[in-house]
């Protein structure tokens, strides 16, 4: 079975939250102001810092990907733990936990036909991996076949916040007029590079100025990704085993 890349590109919907940049200058009153004096580029370094190091994150929001809307809710702790869901681009729906060194997924059948390949063949071996499933949770480990782009890669938070920093560059914001996300102050930073436009929402707040919007128009991946519940551990529970299908012994079986 082939690791789903349309799996990890959910993940990749969030690709700019880590990936800052910089510009212009601002001025500003300090006491009403954390940022005053900062440029947009010294305020997107601390965003990016501080949600890097934050030691965990819940990601919630909606991207297109090969124009077809997907959607994630997922939180994930660097002690490996992490849970959530989330909306193919063909409609079919995934739930996914992890805990103890493996992830465990969860899918309808739309899931399994339209993260397949979308063509005959696919469709049929979508089908059957659905009917070996039986609606039973599929157990996947990096041993297992997982690989960077299978679910497992849900479960790394270092790997997501690392893949999603190299993946663009920290130059060319500028600080437009301040927010509200969810109820918390925020600074707002755009750029725009061609015909993709990306704007950071970064809490108001010296001590911890994480990122908390990203929305990207444009582009081929357009999208808004909120975080939120940084530093809040995840409590997760493997599923039980009898509602378990091991992916490595399932696949011996298809070989």
């Amino acid at each position: 079975m082939r690791a789903n890349k349309k799996l990890w590109a959910a993940v990749t919907v969030c690709a700019a939250v880590v990936a800052g940049a910089t510009g212009c200058s601002q001025g500003g009153d300090k006491a009403t102001d954390p940022f005053a004096g900062l440029t947009a580029d010294a305020i997107a370094d601390k965003a990016v810092e501080t949600t890097k190091a934050s030691t965990a994150l819940h990601m919630s929001g909606k991207g297109k990907t090969d124009g077809q809307e997907m959607s994630i809710d997922f939180a994930v702790d660097d002690k490996g733990n992490c849970k959530g869901s989330m909306q193919s681009p063909g409609g079919g729906k995934a739930d996914i936990v992890g805990t103890g060194g493996a992830s465990y997924m969860k899918a309808d059948d739309a899931f399994w036909k339209s993260n397949d390949g979308g063509d005959e063949s696919s469709d049929e071996e979508g089908a059957g991996i659905a009917a070996l499933l039986n609606g039973r949770w599929m157990k996947m480990t990096d041993e297992g076949g997982a690989g960077d782009d299978g679910p497992a890669a849900f479960c790394d938070l270092k790997k997501i916040i690392t893949d999603m920093d190299k993946d663009t560059p920290r130059k060319g914001l500028t600080r437009d007029a301040d927010a509200d996300v969810n109820g918390t102050p925020a600074v707002v930073l755009s750029k725009k590079d061609k015909d993709e436009s990306t704007t950071f929402y970064v809490a108001k707040d010296s001590a911890k100025p994480y990122i908390l919007r990203v929305v990207t128009t444009g582009g081929d991946e357009p999208g808004t990704i909120d975080l939120s519940d940084f530093d809040k551990p995840v409590t997760v529970s493997a599923p039980p085993a009898d509602q378990v299908v091991d992916l490595e012994e399932l696949m011996k079986g298809m070989s």
